[in-house]
């Protein structure tokens, strides 16, 4: 039987929360979602240090009743959730950077080099994209980018952070490289800037672009991004994402990684998998495509979870 309450909580970030959403989404839960948010001077202190988690967070997260079963993803969901083991079953998603056997399951990807009896690992981040809603989207959006010239690339940008590089002078580089693949390789483009792209680097984007004929997304409306990832023959990402590539890599479509500058440890080892595997390449500025299956773990990690919980 399915536990009578689950939460998920997670920093507010998209990227997060959209993991622990899409395993609970897959495992068939109805699920609460609760921001956590540290509070005072928590916010200044990284969260293994924290001595007592639970008093590090906004109380409203956690008010009780608690749930049957609480499903955290990222680094500040994870001391919460060891400090409430004997309380309630929990599952953290993503390496917890804590000793593994304070929780009663992890679900890790395999670039983070975790194993053991409770760990479930993934070739790629948890994520929502599943062939239904590719189908649905694809039915919503094929009219709305029917003007759009084939094959059609979907572009999807990240932004900077603490280990890549997205300003204006490096999203000019990658405008003229799409520009050239436009016009050499007669394509059509379309593209997304996420929540974390400068408006300043998405402008210079949309002004090199869409005199091309490409539609780039102004953020208003209804959000494209699964109709992209459903109608896309090829799938361009930067590499900065993990999430952005774990969704690109669940469809149907080959996809480049747009290198940026910087240098992550876990994103090499996170693309290196992927690379082997012959599921992605790195972007060359000009069109590339090859057969493809898609990469897509987050339904088997549902039902690992569920069958060693007995749901």
């Amino acid at each position: 039987m399915l536990p009578s309450s689950t939460w998920i909580i997670a920093e507010p970030h998209a990227g997060m929360q959209s993991q622990a959403i899409g395993l609970t989404e897959a495992a068939g839960l109805q699920a609460a979602l609760r921001p956590l948010l540290p509070r005072g001077i928590w916010r200044h202190i990284p969260s293994a240090l924290w001595p007592l988690p639970l008093a590090a967070i906004e109380p409203a997260a956690l008010a009780p009743p608690l749930p049957e079963l609480l499903i955290g993803c990222g680094g500040k969901a994870a001391p919460v959730l060891a400090a409430l083991r004997r309380r309630v079953r929990g599952v953290i998603v993503q390496h917890p950077r804590l000793d593994p056997r304070r929780f009663d399951l992890i679900i890790t990807a395999r670039h983070d080099a975790l194993t053991g009896p409770n760990v479930i690992v993934t070739r790629t981040a948890l994520h929502r994209v599943t062939p239904a809603r590719l189908a649905a989207a694809a039915a919503a959006w094929a009219p709305r980018l029917a003007h759009l010239p084939r094959p059609l690339i979907a572009v999807l940008v990240g932004g900077a952070n603490g280990r890549f590089r997205l300003d204006r002078a490096v999203s000019a580089a990658l405008a003229e490289q799409l520009a050239a693949m436009m016009q050499q390789d007669r394509v059509g483009l379309v593209l997304t800037p996420s929540r974390r792209t400068d408006p300043a680097a998405a402008q210079v984007l949309r002004d090199r672009l869409e005199p091309l004929g490409a539609l780039v997304w102004d953020g208003s409306g209804e959000n494209p991004y699964f109709g992209m990832l459903a109608l896309a023959d090829a799938i361009i990402v930067t590499e900065d994402s993990i999430s952005m590539l774990s969704e690109a890599a669940a469809t149907r479509a080959p996809v480049l990684v747009a290198h940026l500058p910087g240098r992550s440890r876990r994103q090499a080892a996170f693309l290196r998998g992927l690379i082997d595997d012959r599921r992605v390449r790195p972007y060359q500025g000009r069109l590339e495509l090859w057969p493809v299956t898609p990469v897509d773990d987050t339904a088997a990690a549902a039902a690992e979870m569920c069958r060693r919980f007995g749901y």
